[in-house]
């Protein structure tokens, strides 16, 4: 069994404290618990941020459900982005959040994608032949009662009609990035994923994207999480809001909020 991480870390405070430097120049690390689809742009958000400050980000991926279900369990994340509002407003509702550092981040799109050489053609739209697509195979998406993007995906579908056809035909993941990941590999002939999925994977194509008015807007909103308030925390916090944040997470495809600078 391995040692403790914060036994691991008091021995090397005491080790620097020994040496003759001081405790602040060593910052733990900052957890960030962060929906799956955000991975791409927030690896790379985070790599700079470590290479400029010298802060270590720790980055835990899963489904929004699955992360604030953890949180609720005592998880010692210290900030939280998730794929929708409804899993930070349970957070919030738990008072697990820290008031007034919730802000709605970015923004995102609804898609249809099938595997690279798939030459399928569909418009997202009431009367879709989104079955006749699917011949044999399954509809690759996230849990449609919990994941945020299998949620987006039910509804889009309902408002076009087409959920009826195509319920009983779904291959449910626990992630978006697994349903895109079933597309990749030829399980799975159509998925619905988010855009920027599609556009970070060249195993996929994009088919076509779903009407904004299909489904509620795709909004990812990040909290600072009450018990891993840190100077350390806010500072990253704060970062994801900075130009050069929004710039990576701009060249990944996501919007940016009304609110962003």
């Amino acid at each position: 069994m391995g040692t403790p991480r914060r036994s691991i870390l008091g021995l090397i405070l005491a080790s620097a404290v020994f040496a003759g430097v001081p405790n602040h120049a060593i910052a733990e690390t900052v957890t960030v618990f962060a929906a799956a689809s955000l991975k791409p742009a927030l690896d790379e958000i985070a790599q700079t941020y470590e290479a400029e400050s010298g802060q270590q980000i720790d980055l835990s991926y899963a489904g929004s459900s699955a992360l604030a279900r953890q949180i609720q369990h005592g998880a010692p994340a210290q900030l939280f982005l998730s794929a929708n509002t409804a899993w930070m407003d349970a957070l919030e509702a738990d008072g697990l959040l820290v008031e007034d550092t919730r802000r709605d981040l970015i923004t995102n799109r609804l898609a249809l994608i099938s595997a690279a050489d798939n030459p399928v053609s569909l418009v997202m739209k009431p009367g879709a032949p989104l079955a006749e697509a699917l011949g044999d195979g399954r509809l690759a998406i996230a849990l449609v009662r919990a994941v945020p993007a299998g949620i987006y995906g039910r509804q889009a579908l309902e408002h076009l009609g087409l959920w009826a056809e195509v319920e009983t035909r779904l291959a449910q993941t626990d992630n978006v990035t697994a349903a895109l990941r079933l597309v990749g590999i030829g399980e799975a002939p159509l998925g619905v994923v988010y855009a920027t999925d599609a556009a970070a994977s060249d195993r996929v194509r994009l088919v076509g994207v779903f009407p904004k008015g299909s489904h509620a807007p795709i909004v990812y909103p990040v909290a600072l999480l009450r018990e891993g308030d840190t100077p350390e925390a806010r500072a990253f916090l704060d970062h994801l809001s900075s130009q050069q944040a929004d710039a990576i997470f701009q060249a990944h495809g996501f919007g940016l909020t009304e609110g962003a600078p």
